[in-house]
């Protein structure tokens, strides 16, 4: 019922995930993501346990490939999942359980991993991945054109409902993390609402506390300023 894309930038270590299906709010349940540890999906019949249990493992070192093994061993549904990892090494597993309903499948490529189940073809994990490898920008943006060219390809094979995106950088919460929950076209709402967090939302980001500033900048005239130099659109 889904389609996803993990992907690494080996020039800033950036890990992202990006996700689209015709289900409710898939962003609140199928997408992990974690700042120089990994990015996660849990799709097909989703268990949310998957990365609950998975991310303190991957955050300690662990193989995905050893994380996900060991996790499905004790997971009765397993043949009803499809999961798939890419770690902030660029290390990639990928499972999908032979219960989950065709097209399903996955595909990779060197710092990305694609992909889907209940899908309308092979086509959709397959462009998601070219048009990813052919994208230029930001994580951000290459992602999001990834999606579309999935969802040109057929997509869900139920249609659209939900689409999710979170980037992560060097903290344990992301750069950005925007969802739209229940919408008739979701993929173009995500690209919306990233020219939104353009505005002001990406300068403010730097600012907060995380791993290399555990107090962040609180000085208003100095976050308001960096906002009127170096926001986009309006101010």
């Amino acid at each position: 019922m889904t389609w996803s894309i993990l992907a690494r930038d080996p020039a800033t270590g950036a890990l992202g995930a990006a996700v689209a299906t015709r289900f409710f709010a898939v962003g609140a349940l199928a997408i992990h993501v974690e700042g120089g540890v990994a990015a996660l999906a849990t799709q097909a019949l989703i268990n949310p346990m998957i990365a609950v249990r998975g991310m303190p493992r991957l955050r300690a070192g662990e193989a995905p490939a050893d994380v996900i093994a060991d996790l499905l061993a004790e997971d009765a549904g397993a043949a009803h999942r499809q999961v798939h990892i890419l770690d902030a090494g660029g290390r990639i597993a990928a499972t999908t359980g032979n219960g989950c309903v065709s097209w399903c499948g996955s595909v990779r490529g060197v710092d990305v991993s694609v992909a889907g189940n209940m899908l309308a073809g092979p086509a959709v994990v397959e462009r998601t991945l070219a048009a990813f490898e052919a994208a230029c920008g930001t994580l951000t943006e290459r992602l999001l054109t990834a999606l579309e060219a999935g969802e040109a390809a057929g997509g869900d094979a139920r249609g659209k409902q939900s689409a999710a995106l979170k980037v992560a950088t060097r903290d344990p919460y992301p750069d950005l993390d925007i969802r739209a929950d229940d919408h008739p076209d979701p993929i173009r709402e995500l690209r919306r609402l990233y020219a939104v967090s353009q505005e002001r939302f990406a300068v403010f980001r730097r600012f907060l506390p995380g791993a290399d500033s555990p107090c962040g900048v609180f000085d208003r005239a100095v976050i308001n300023a960096a906002i009127a130099r170096d926001g986009i659109g309006p101010k």
